[in-house]
């Protein structure tokens, strides 16, 4: 399913505007991110959590020359790792 499918079913499920959905998942993101940029993480109950992770510098191979070794620093990630509920729905 991408975005647009999304705003267009939250449209029809919801009786609105796909302009009024796309605000909603617009802001829904919006205020996820700004969660896990602040908080450190969202828990959403049932459905999952976006966590922020710290990853390691590391040694990886340049794909374009596999005989050439390349320095990644270390950063940030986002995981996310889905509920009960999610998971149960999915199985």
């Amino acid at each position: 399913m991408t975005k647009t499918t999304l705003i267009a079913s939250l449209a029809e499920d919801l009786w609105v505007s796909k302009k009024l959905a796309a605000e909603l998942v617009n802001a829904f993101i919006e205020t996820v991110i700004a969660g896990v940029k602040k908080e450190g993480e969202v828990r959403l109950q049932g459905f999952g959590t976006f966590k922020a992770s710290k990853r390691k510098a590391r040694e990886g191979v340049n794909p374009q020359n596999p005989k050439q070794k390349i320095k990644i620093p270390a950063m940030k990630v986002v995981t996310f790792k889905a509920g009960a509920v999610f998971k149960k729905a999915v199985k």
